[in-house]
């Protein structure tokens, strides 16, 4: 598994200040992605132990509010086992601390194929964005068909219930 970049200080991938990291490799390559240099799965740089400790390094700040993992595609199958591994330590040090996912896969489906993610995560943003959509004025999304769904009530209730903040 590979990453693409690490951001210590982003205000514009969830609430607060947050430590981002965008995973390497996506196969929706949607029209018009923000973020097309993490298409590649060859791309970017080894996701090892120490991107996590980074990661964990860089959210010791007080100021942080929350993890936020992007991409490329964070839930692809070639990347869904960092993801889980970064996000469990993520929490594990910091229970506090929110973990924000986006991906292009719609949580239904991601339930499916690896439920465990959910454990760590706080708010999933799905659905892949569509340019056709676009509405800069949307909070965390990009297209109107994405859902910002907070991930601890939708579990509790079983039906997928947005983030409201």
């Amino acid at each position: 598994m590979r990453y693409n970049k690490i951001r210590k200080m982003d205000i514009s991938n969830g609430p607060g200040v947050r430590v981002s990291i965008f995973m390497q490799g996506c196969e929706f390559h949607c029209k018009n992605c923000f973020n097309a240099e993490t298409w590649n799965f060859k791309g970017g740089k080894e996701f090892t132990d120490e991107t996590i400790n980074r990661v964990l390094e860089l959210s010791e700040k007080d100021y942080v509010a929350g993890l936020s993992i992007l991409g490329g595609e964070p839930m692809h199958p070639k990347n869904i086992e960092g993801t889980i591994e970064l996000a469990r330590a993520f929490k594990k040090k910091f229970p506090k601390k929110t973990v924000w996912v986006w991906s292009g896969f719609l949580y239904d489906d991601i339930m499916e194929r690896n439920k465990e993610v959910f454990d760590y995560i706080d708010v999933l943003v799905d659905g892949q964005y569509d340019d056709s959509l676009h509405n800069p004025t949307l909070q965390w999304k990009g297209s109107s068909n994405q859902r910002v769904i907070d991930v601890k009530k939708t579990k509790k209730s079983g039906k997928v219930t947005l983030f409201c903040d």
